[in-house]
C-alpha cells in the first residue's frame, strides 16, 4: 500500500525532533499545540494544518519546504521498492511453475533500461575424436 501524505510528514518530523534531541513536551511547547495532538502528527493518525505545521517547523528551527521535500523523497522512495517487487514476484508454486511475472499478468509492462542486443555466439568446433592404438607386429619389431 502506498505512503500517505500525512505519514511521511509525520515520520520526517519525528526523524527531525529525535535527531535534534528534542522532547515532544518541548516541540508542543513551542509550536503552542497539545502533546497528545503532536504525537498523532508524528504517527502519521493525524493530518496538520499548513498553520499547525508551519508552528511545528519553526519549534524545530526548519524550513517547512525542507520538510516537505523530505516527506517527497520518502514516498517516491516507497513507490519505486513497491513497483520494483511488484515486477519482480515470482509466479507459481513448484519449480517448473516457476516464471516471472509479465505484461500479461498484470498491466502494462515498461522496462527499467533499454536491453542491448546480445551477438551470436559462435558454434564450438568438435574435439578432436582418440585415435586407437594401432597393433604392433612382433616380426618388425626384431627386424629392426
Amino acid at each position: 500500500m502506498a505512503v500517505l501524505m500525512r505519514e511521511a510528514i509525520g515520520g520526517s518530523l519525528r526523524r527531525v525532533r529525535t535527531a535534534r534531541r528534542r522532547t515532544l513536551r518541548d516541540v508542543s511547547r513551542r509550536a503552542r499545540v497539545s502533546l497528545g495532538y503532536l504525537s498523532e502528527v508524528e504517527r502519521g493518525r493525524k493530518e496538520p494544518s499548513s498553520e499547525l505545521l508551519a508552528a511545528i517547523c519553526d519549534a524545530l528551527e526548519i524550513a517547512l519546504s525542507d520538510l516537505l521535500a523530505e516527506a517527497a523523497e520518502a514516498i517516491a522512495a516507497e513507490a519505486v521498492a513497491a513497483e520494483a517487487t511488484r515486477l519482480r514476484r515470482p509466479i507459481g508454486l513448484r519449480h517448473m511453475d516457476l516464471r516471472l511475472a509479465t505484461a500479461a499478468d498484470e498491466g502494462p509492462f515498461t522496462p527499467a533500461a533499454p536491453v542491448a542486443p546480445v551477438a551470436p555466439v559462435a558454434p564450438r568446433p568438435a574435439a578432436p575424436q582418440p585415435v586407437a592404438p594401432q597393433p604392433v607386429a612382433l616380426a618388425s619389431v626384431r627386424a629392426a
